[in-house]
This record gives C-alpha cells, sequence and structure tokens, in this order.
C-alpha cells in the first residue's frame, strides 16, 4: 500500500492527491498536524527537510510533489496518463507544470508569508514586487489558454495537477478579477474536475487557517 504524508490544505499536497484520485489509486493517508506528532516524527525520519507530500512506496521515500506524481505515472500508471509518452509532449507537460510552482505559487505565498510575518518586520516592496509577477504569469497564461481546454497538449495531465491547486489559491491571494477570462475559465474547468473538487472539498475545513482570509466563494 502506498502511504502518503500530507495535509489536505497544502497546495503542494493537492497536486498528488488530484493525481491520485484521478486515477483512482489506492493509497493510505498520513495526515499530518498538531493532533499527530508521531506522523511528522515519522515523516522527518524519511526527510529530515521535513517538507511535505512525501509518499511512501513498500518503505522507499518519494519526496517532492512533482517527482512524486512522475514515480505514480512510472510504477502505479492508471487509465489518465498524466505524462505523456511522447518526450516532446512530455517536456511541454514539465514546463508548465514548473511555471505553475515558480511564477503562480512563488509569488502568492510571499503574500501568504508576510501576512504571518509580524507587522514591523513585513515587506511592501516584496509584496509588490509579488503581485507585479502574478499579473505578468496571468497575462502570459490568459494568452496561452485561448481556445485551449488543459494547459499541455489535449490531455489533463500533471501540469494540470499542478495549475488546480496554485490557481485555486492565487486567486484568494491575487484576484483574478475580470481581467484575465481565459485564465478564469480553465481556474473554473479545473475546480469541476472531480478529483480536484474532491481536494477542495476536504480542505473546506481548513479555511480558517488561510492568514489572508478565506473568501466566500469557491
Amino acid at each position: 500500500m502506498l502511504q502518503l504524508f500530507a495535509h489536505p490544505f497544502s497546495s503542494y499536497c493537492q497536486k498528488v492527491l488530484t493525481a491520485l484520485y484521478d486515477n483512482d489509486t489506492a493509497f493510505e493517508f498520513r495526515m499530518l498536524g498538531p493532533d499527530a506528532p508521531d506522523v511528522f516524527g515519522e515523516l522527518t525520519s524519511h526527510w529530515p527537510i521535513g517538507k511535505f507530500p512525501l509518499l511512501l512506496d513498500d518503505g522507499r521515500p518519494i519526496i517532492e510533489a512533482s517527482i512524486i506524481v512522475e514515480h505514480l505515472a512510472l510504477h502505479h500508471p492508471g487509465p489518465v496518463r498524466l505524462i505523456p509518452e511522447d518526450p516532446k509532449q512530455a517536456l511541454e507537460v514539465r514546463f508548465w507544470d514548473r511555471f505553475f510552482d515558480n511564477y503562480v505559487a512563488t509569488p502568492q505565498q510571499k503574500f501568504v508569508i508576510d501576512a504571518l510575518t509580524p507587522e514591523g518586520s513585513r515587506d511592501p516592496y516584496g509584496v509588490e514586487r509579488a503581485g507585479a509577477m502574478l499579473d505578468t504569469a496571468y497575462a502570459h497564461l490568459d494568452r496561452h489558454m485561448l481556445g485551449r481546454e488543459w494547459v499541455a497538449g489535449t490531455n489533463f495531465s500533471l501540469a494540470d495537477c499542478s495549475a488546480a491547486p496554485q490557481l485555486f489559491y492565487a486567486d484568494w491571494t491575487h484576484p483574478l478579477g475580470d481581467r484575465f477570462p481565459a485564465v478564469t475559465a480553465y481556474r473554473e474547468r479545473l475546480m469541476a474536475r472531480p478529483s480536484f473538487a474532491r481536494c477542495i472539498e476536504d480542505a473546506r475545513p481548513y479555511r480558517p487557517l488561510f492568514p489572508l482570509g478565506a473568501p466566500d466563494r469557491d
């Protein structure tokens, strides 16, 4: 049995959970949280850095969300091929996966970290730059998504597993508004995908943890 050390409110955990749910892959959810210090202790015994998600496959730790999805595609494939067989198409999928992690998730997290920082130590200039980065990423993605259903190729892939949680939380933090209709429509399609819709519902009880205040929508 696969074991996933994760928390349902984490965007990177949701990337992996979307992949698992999309292929109906059996696994044991090892819930991380203050009520389960032993689970976190087990996590750090495999990965001293302590970051999650972490997948145990027959006792072997697989670390980092994108690598976990790649591992699942190699060793536990399902009917939904999340990494295309064609190497050129696979490269496009991997690019867009990195795009959402580096140019959507990273600036989005700047807002969150700043909100958690004591007022006298906050970084308004850094937050302003993060907002500009998100606007640039939104604009690039908006142009790319015109006439497309999924972000890479014609099928749902690792790239969409990455896009779903990152766009979900980024729109809470730095709203898309009416400026990027193709991105907004893509976000809505991702939210309607049963695998990610399940992630949204599983994470709903933890919305009070969002330091910027979770909106009433979604």
